[in-house]
């Protein structure tokens, strides 16, 4: 899972199994797999790196993430697993 921001500030770990698409809307716009679209604050590029990241870490069988992302250590009741 990685971390994102909603427009509202606040913060979701998305399954990265789930996304299909990812559009900039201008606003970057998620689609998954079930037909729930999310608009968030990360470019595209940010998330693609997010989710490399943590595939790398998946195959390679270590830690992820090493620390809590700022998006979520700063309000750890904001938010929700998907």
């Amino acid at each position: 899972m990685i971390a994102i921001t909603k427009l509202d500030g606040t913060g979701l770990l998305l399954n990265v199994d789930m996304i299909e698409t990812i559009e900039q809307t201008p606003d970057t716009m998620i689609s998954l797999a079930d037909g729930t679209k999310l608009l968030v604050r990360e470019t595209p590029a940010q998330i693609v790196e997010r989710v490399m990241d943590f595939k790398r870490a998946v195959y390679r069988g270590s830690e992820y993430p090493r620390e809590a992302p700022k998006v979520l250590a700063a309000d750890p009741a904001a938010w929700t697993e998907r």
